[in-house]
């Protein structure tokens, strides 16, 4: 049985790994010890209901968004955007950025997530304008496989 001092030091070890989400570990310290950390992490967002997952994923800032742009991005979306250049765009590339994001939000309801840390501008762009040829249902699927990618890198960090 874990304790509750191990729960809550998982939880503070661990809560901010999904963006704005912080149930996620939550509902996963519930269920320590975990044979493997991410698997047990992304097991708790598959099994969210469909409304905690379309909330997990609009929980994530647009690419090159407002949030970018004002500077409340979290500290990881800042440096996992600066990465693949993000931070330092040109006009055009912003205006293409902006588009793409308010098509893709329109289509979906949701922003554009992807790994950034996986790719570069171009990459992003490519992946943003041949996913919008896809259906919400796979999209939402992405979205997840993404945030998996996401939480998988951001542990590299942590641990």
């Amino acid at each position: 049985m874990t304790s509750l001092n191990d729960r809550e030091n998982f939880i503070a070890s661990y809560g901010a790994l999904f963006e704005h989400s912080p149930w996620v570990v939550q509902r996963a310290s519930a269920m320590l010890p975990l044979p493997s950390l991410h698997a047990g992490l992304m097991k708790v967002v598959h099994d969210a209901t469909p409304e905690e997952q379309l909330s997990l994923i609009r929980a994530h800032p647009e690419l090159a968004g407002k949030a970018a742009v004002d500077g409340t991005l979290t500290d990881a979306s800042a440096a996992e955007q600066a990465s693949a250049g993000l931070d330092q765009l040109t006009q055009e590339e912003f205006d293409r950025f902006h588009a793409l994001n308010h098509a893709y939000a329109e289509k979906f309801g949701f922003p554009f997530i992807l790994c950034v840390r996986l790719t570069n501008k171009a990459g992003i762009l490519a992946a943003m304008e041949s996913r919008l040829g896809n259906d919400r249902d796979t999209e939402i699927a992405t979205a997840i496989e993404q945030i998996g990618e996401i939480v998988r890198l951001r542990l590299e960090h942590v641990l």
